[in-house]
């Protein structure tokens, strides 16, 4: 008897715990909202993360269910489980009466509320304050709803939208006062970077809940009820919600993307520049990767020039820059800028033979040069009245350096950080007078972006300075030269090709990668277009001048620009998604559809050079215009096209030049980073030219060759 019970003991037990991992191992499907931070967003690396999500893989986990949590957006959530197609919903969703005859709840998870914000430095503590002002809310929300009940008695006026994007940027340019939106929501914004405040307690609407359809699924609201109890009384509760709601200066500060671009100068020494080791190194490499790593952040810094470090950053290709940029007014309203991490003097250099400039009075009478659109240009042109000097203008400052050498001008004025390496770099300058200082040094987030990254920057900034680290990488720059054991003197032609030749052969090889791609991709778009412009069809006809005057019309550095700038923010504006452009296949676009132009009228005048009574005899003699065009038309009129289409080459190969303005590292501006080094410009844009013209040499020739030899591979 006993046996039989033991068994059946041991049956039962089987059969009980089959059943009960049966049950930890339940997959349930959970849908919540897409865009509803902090409940649940995607981060920077598209995975979706928020309160909901946090709370709802804790009880899960706690639970022993499988997890299967999709992000459809709200409405599409709540239709999915009144089809059965989902277990339940978590989204950010109010309790409320009518939701509880079709759902089942949970006990509440967030007490939710609404409240009024404002920009920073209008403070509104009282709702009799927004008389008279103009008050933001998003459409169908219980903060319309709110507002619109209480707008007689407090006498403001509503505005509305259909999304909580349009309805921060009204407040961020002023179009409407102040808004209301759900805190929880409001709080997230400011946490990220938002130049919101809160002065008012939020005004409470209800409680969010875990949601079931009616009726099923009651283990799910038992489980999670009894996990969500443990979580508040072990302190996960809590610890979940200040992740993502927590105003705490002073809490540890996370990346939100694996790894951060930084945009920054290529040509700006002592800042950044490549060293002899053809390695980037400078006050901003240097400073940038130290709070990187005090920090615990990722950066790849790209060199790629100011201005086109700053356009990427505007357009978003790179998450913030770091290049000598002067902190100011016009520029705080694009960017948010970090603390200053150094202040800018401007010094006055002369020739180190010079004995009669000793202050700004000794310059009457003289000329004194200065870079465009630079802090040092805003002081000369302020002060040239007063001093009576005379002021020339550069656009860079190599050029500028050798005006000095060569007695064009008497004197210049820069940033001093980068006469003092010029002078570490052997250049014979002397700087009599005592800086003026013009600003100070920031780095640069595009303006309501990466706030996190911002704040990460201004944190390492600060432990960098605590501990000295930060005046030992300045020292480095700015009172010592270029130790690095593998120097070679660039004073010389030969030392600059010894030294640079690799680096030369990789500009080149851009260089003619760039033209040879483009050109054929050029030649096939311009022959097709050619042909079409002398085919009997107007419509092809019309559509060809269009596209030719179109194209022709645009300068291509516009074009270029417009590609790797402009293309991407539109794509971002319609699709919302960012979608940035590699440089190198935005500069191939933009060389094709230059060149394509051109050649489609070589083609024309080509064909239109061939007398016309060949087609007209050989239409009359019955063939075809197609066969007419191939066999009797095109053979002369390629013969007639092979130079200009080589001369179209040529010219496409020094086009490649322009293309820099977009970042990318051709031979020209190789050269510029070379110079920037060791401000020898004579020596190695003598050798880029040098360069160019073997090669436009040896393709004429070639061309020459090939136009005599046309009559022997002709069909």
């Amino acid at each position: 008897m006993k046996k039989k019970l033991l068994i059946l003991l041991t049956v039962f037990i089987a059969l009980f715990s089959a059943t009960a991992v049966k049950a930890e191992n339940k997959v349930v499907k959970i849908a919540s909202d897409s865009t509803y931070a902090p409940f649940e967003f995607q981060d920077a690396n598209k995975n979706y993360v928020g309160i909901d999500v946090d709370l709802m893989q804790k009880i899960s986990e706690m639970n022993g269910w499988q997890l299967d949590q999709s992000f459809p957006g709200f409405q599409a959530a709540l239709d999915q489980l009144n089809a059965g197609q989902t277990d339940g919903v978590i989204a950010g969703m109010s309790i409320t009466d009518e939701r509880k005859k079709v759902f089942d709840f949970s006990d509440s998870y967030y007490a939710s509320s609404v409240v009024i914000a404002t920009k920073q430095g209008n403070k509104v503590t009282a709702y009799k304050q927004l008389k008279g002002k103009t008050v933001g809310v998003k459409n169908g929300t219980a903060s319309q709803d709110f507002l619109t009940k209480n707008k007689d008695k407090y006498g403001y006026t509503i505005k509305t939208y259909d999304e909580g994007s349009q309805l921060y940027e009204s407040l961020k340019v002023g179009a409407v006062d102040a808004i209301m939106d759900d805190e929880p929501v409001l709080k997230y914004a400011i946490n990220q970077g938002q130049a919101f405040e809160i002065n008012m307690d939020g005004e409470k609407i209800g409680d969010y809940g875990f949601a079931v359809k009616k009726g099923t699924h009651a283990d799910l609201i038992t489980g999670f009820n009894k996990a969500l109890k443990e979580l508040r009384a072990n302190g996960g509760y809590d610890a979940i919600l200040n992740k993502y709601t927590a105003t705490d200066a002073d809490k540890e500060i996370k990346p939100l993307k694996s790894e951060y671009r930084i945009a920054s100068d290529s040509l700006f020494a002592p800042f950044e520049f490549q060293n002899s080791a053809k390695k980037y190194v400078g006050i901003d490499v240097d400073l940038m990767k130290a709070i990187a790593k005090k920090q615990k952040f990722n950066v790849s810094l790209d060199f790629v020039g100011f201005q086109t470090a700053v356009d990427q950053t505007q357009a978003g290709h790179a998450d913030g820059m770091i290049a000598g940029m002067s902190i100011t007014d016009e520029r705080k309203n694009v960017f948010d800028f970090s603390d200053p991490y150094f202040t800018a003097n401007a010094t006055v250099a002369v020739k180190s033979t010079t004995t009669d400039i000793k202050s700004y009075k000794d310059l009457k009478g003289k000329t004194v040069g200065v870079k465009n659109g630079t802090a040092s240009q805003a002081f000369i042109d302020k002060n040239k009245d007063k001093y009576g000097y005379n002021v020339k203008v550069f656009d860079a400052a190599d050029t500028m350096y050798e005006s000095l050498n060569t007695g064009s001008i008497d004197a210049f004025m820069d940033d001093e950080p980068v006469v003092k390496y010029a002078i570490l770099q052997g250049k014979k300058f002397a700087t009599p007078i005592e800086p003026e200082k013009i600003g100070e040094y920031g780095f640069a987030v595009k303006k309501g972006t990466n706030p996190e990254l911002l704040a990460m920057f201004n944190a390492g900034l600060a432990k960098l300075k605590a501990n000295g680290d930060y005046d030992k990488i300045v020292e480095k720059y700015m009172g010592n030269t270029d130790s690095d054991d593998n120097k070679v003197d660039e004073s010389t032609m030969i030392g600059i090709i010894k030294n640079n030749w690799q680096q030369l052969a990789q500009g080149l090889g851009y260089t003619l990668s760039l033209t040879i791609v483009s050109f054929v991709l050029a030649l096939l778009i311009g022959v097709i277009f050619g042909l079409f412009s002398v085919s009997p069809s107007k419509f092809l006809k019309g559509f060809t001048r269009v596209y030719v005057d179109l194209v022709r019309g645009v300068p291509l550095m516009v074009l270029a620009i417009f590609i790797f700038y402009g293309v991407p923010n539109l794509i971002e504006s319609i699709t919302g998604h960012s979608s940035p452009l590699n440089d190198y296949v935005a500069g191939v676009i933009a060389l094709t559809l230059n060149a394509s132009a051109y050649i489609a009228e070589i083609v024309r005048g080509g064909v239109n050079s061939v007398p016309i009574g060949q087609m007209e005899a050989s239409r009359s003699l019955g063939i075809s215009y197609v066969k007419t065009m191939r066999r009797v038309i095109l053979p002369q009129a390629v013969k007639i096209t092979i130079p200009s289409l080589v001369n179209q080459f040529i010219i496409s190969l020094k086009d490649t030049t322009i293309i820099s303005a977009i970042g990318l590292i051709e031979l020209l501006q190789t050269g510029k980073i070379i110079v920037a080094r060791n401000f020898q410009s004579f020596k190695v844009y003598g050798l880029i030219a040098i360069i160019y013209l073997v090669v436009i040499l040896a393709l004429t020739i070639f061309a020459r060759r090939l136009a005599r030899n046309m009559k022997y591979w002709q069909n």
